[in-house]
């Protein structure tokens, strides 16, 4: 199905401006919440993320090994089946994604646990 060039031409701008507008709105709506519960916007910061970049990077290490085994696959193991393969594509991406957000999930599971695990303090006299 093909859209006439005139109704694209104006359904653009159009969606362009109501995206612009919408965040706007919501911008200027959240800093009227926080001002009606006693918050000062301009000392807001948003919290910090430590574990965002590790997530980002492991998401992408597994999404790239993913596609990379879906391509060796194709060429390999299917060379021989004349069809196009796009669901080994899509499903290894997701697989190796979901597997390196799992370990990142991990890793700052294992972080929090040791920061939370108080150290027993142990007096040389005890030792004796």
């Amino acid at each position: 199905m093909e859209f006439p060039k005139e109704l694209i031409a104006i359904l653009v701008p159009l969606g362009l401006f109501a995206m612009i507008f919408g965040i706007v709105y919501l911008h200027k709506r959240e800093k009227m919440a926080m001002i009606e519960r006693g918050m000062d916007p301009r000392r807001y910061k948003p919290q910090s993320a430590p574990y965002q970049n590790l997530k980002w990077g492991l998401l992408l290490i597994g999404a790239g090994l993913g596609l990379f085994l879906a391509s060796i696959l194709d060429r390999t193991v299917f060379a021989d089946t004349m069809s196009d393969n796009e669901a080994i594509y899509f499903s290894l991406i997701a697989i190796f994604g979901g597997i390196g957000l799992f370990l990142s999930y991990r890793i700052e599971k294992k972080e929090v646990v040791e920061h939370e695990r108080p150290v027993a303090h142990i007096e040389e006299k005890d030792l004796v």
